[in-house]
């Protein structure tokens, strides 16, 4: 009992330090690292998805929902790109996480 009071009590806080994040994305690097191809092939696909929705539908695509799935599929193509050291695929996916950012902003109504 005495050993789960202690570690609630140094894991309770809810602040993240410096050091916990960048365990953090040492763990995630490493996994994305590990499975990189498949992170891609999963990246390109969402893409070929929400591109190919939109294209189907028109005006009565979901337009929220391909926002968030381009954005994620970008985020993915991003860090992969990244961690490849690709600098036109960086730029090109990274550019893309924001006109996403933008696209959900307006899709959700935030600013009329």
């Amino acid at each position: 009992m005495l050993l789960l009071d202690n570690w609630q009590k140094q894991n309770s806080n809810p602040v993240l330090n410096k050091t916990d994040i960048i365990m953090k994305l040492n763990l995630i690097n490493s996994f994305v690292y590990t499975h990189i191809k498949k992170v891609e092939m999963t990246g390109v696909v969402m893409r070929i998805i929400s591109f190919a929705l939109v294209s189907w539908r028109g005006p009565l695509s979901p337009f929220l929902f391909v926002w968030i799935f381009n954005t994620t599929d970008a985020l993915m193509l991003s860090w992969c790109s990244i961690l490849r050291k690709d600098a036109a695929y960086t730029l090109l996916n990274v550019f893309w996480v924001m006109i996403g950012i933008v696209g959900v902003i307006r899709s959700a109504n935030f600013f009329h």
